[in-house]
């Protein structure tokens, strides 16, 4: 600092003692002469901007290499770099292509699966043999967990042992062939409480034994040969379906007949009058883009008539920002886009149905933002979307009414399994669900394609 003062003071007096008078000059009135100074102190001037420009480049380049030498930098060094890309495009109105938005989301999901694998492999060692001897046997120990992105975001943590990955689009799938129950309650570190199914052997409970967690007699759940869950489908049904959805239809915590799918199953067969096969592609933790992978890959050989998309808020990020509207709808309405384009280019019904809730139907419903944004960003005909909410709402109304005539007690929510800590669907919920999606299924498809079919 007192160089600079040195440097500033002895320029100035240079300046003063080399101006020359205005009249010798020949300056107009507002002119004024240029400025020299010794050149001994312009080199000097001159060799402080080269020092400091040294320092900010040194600094730059410390800062990059020790970005670089991290996993954690080197996402944030791509990250940086895409964003300043994507600005400068979108400065002069040019969107980024998909091929770099996909690219970029594959960046992100690899940099958070390997981030969690790290902290998985630290927590495991704190685990007591009971533990570990259950996540041994699930297959989520740190050299056989499976580690995949779902819940649109999320980084999942799955047993290897009754999912498997899929590279397809999917990011996973159920192992075919399966039988496997649910365990609830398993607390893992961090406070986390976790629910996933397990191979069902016969030393189970033993394994159990002193962990906390406790089976869910009512949830033993099958996957056939295609690797979905529910028995083998029958391909020559006059009329198909496929139901696309996560855990909802997937179907937590009831039997193989109680799903949404085999509900669907039933009531459109004693409706139409005809032998009727659903599909249940559904997935804990899956999103449109999942489900539309999943969509390509058993259309042309299930040949369906109809798709029925089921929807979550959390298809779109986190669920309490999607209920306050900080959703990513621009992704989820692309993805959308592709099951309904997919839909239309063969002639497919697709229905959509987001489900509803357990909290908007015992609070504050707030619909603006999960469903209503859901419809906002379909460009599909209202016809060919259903909210179920108000059919959730009419049958809960009409059993806590049962239940309060008989004195029984009407909590927790009889269509949600809220006795077991969960909020999905109960099998009274599935049930409601399936009615609906039935009558407008009936409506949509009309007598003549159902003869159609039939005949077919």
């Amino acid at each position: 600092m007192a160089l600079k003062s040195i440097h500033r003071r002895t320029a100035s007096r240079c300046n003063d003692f080399l101006r020359l008078p205005g009249w010798l000059a020949g300056e107009t009135r507002h002119a004024r002469p240029a400025q020299r100074c010794f050149g001994f102190l312009e080199r000097s001037q001159r060799l402080a901007r080269r020092f400091k420009a040294a320092i900010l480049l040194g600094t730059f380049l410390i800062v990059v290499v020790t970005l670089a030498s991290s996993s954690s930098g080197r996402y944030l060094v791509g990250w940086l770099a895409t964003r300043s890309r994507w600005a400068v495009l979108q400065g002069i109105g040019i969107p980024p292509g998909r091929d770099e938005i996909d690219a970029d989301w594959r960046r992100r999901r690899l940099h958070d699966i390997g981030q969690t694998r790290g902290k998985l492999r630290s927590t495991y060692a704190e685990y007591d043999p009971a533990m570990r001897r259950l996540l041994d046997y699930a297959g989520l120990d740190p050299d056989h967990a499976l580690l995949r992105w779902g819940n649109f975001d999320r980084t999942l943590y799955l047993p290897s042992t009754v999912f498997m990955p899929d590279d397809t689009g999917r990011s996973y799938r159920f192992r075919p062939s399966m039988r496997s129950i649910w365990v609830r309650n398993l607390r893992l570190k961090g406070g986390i409480l976790a629910y996933f199914p397990v191979p069902l052997g016969p030393r189970l409970d033993e394994i159990v034994e002193g962990t906390g967690a406790l089976l869910v007699s009512t949830s033993v759940q099958t996957t056939n040969s295609w690797g979905l869950r529910g028995p083998e489908p029958d391909t020559e049904a006059p009329l198909r379906g496929i139901v696309l959805g996560d855990s909802y239809m997937q179907g937590l915590f009831v039997g193989d007949d109680q799903t949404p799918s085999e509900y669907l199953k039933r009531h459109l067969s004693r409706n139409l009058k005809a032998r009727v096969e659903v599909l249940n592609a559904g997935h804990l933790g899956y999103s449109p883009e999942q489900e539309y992978y999943t969509l390509r890959e058993y259309a042309d050989r299930f040949r369906p008539r109809f798709v029925v998309l089921s929807l979550f808020a959390n298809d779109f990020g986190d669920l309490f920002e999607v209920l306050e509207g900080k959703g990513d709808w621009e992704e989820g309405k692309y993805w959308l886009g592709q099951i309904t384009q997919f839909c239309r280019m063969r002639g497919l019904i697709c229905l959509i149905v987001p489900a509803p809730w357990v909290n908007q139907l015992e609070g504050q419903r707030k619909a603006g933002f999960y469903p209503g944004m859901i419809s906002n960003i379909l460009e599909s005909t209202g016809q060919s979307y259903l909210d179920p909410f108000e059919d959730f709402a009419t049958e809960l109304l009409r059993l806590t009414t049962q239940l309060r005539r008989e004195g029984k007690p009407t909590s927790p929510n009889p269509l949600f399994n809220g006795s077991l800590g969960d909020g999905h669907f109960s099998p009274l919920g599935c049930d409601v669900w399936a009615r609906a999606v039935a009558k407008r299924l009936g409506l949509l498809l009309g007598d003549e394609r159902i003869e159609k079919e039939i005949s077919h």
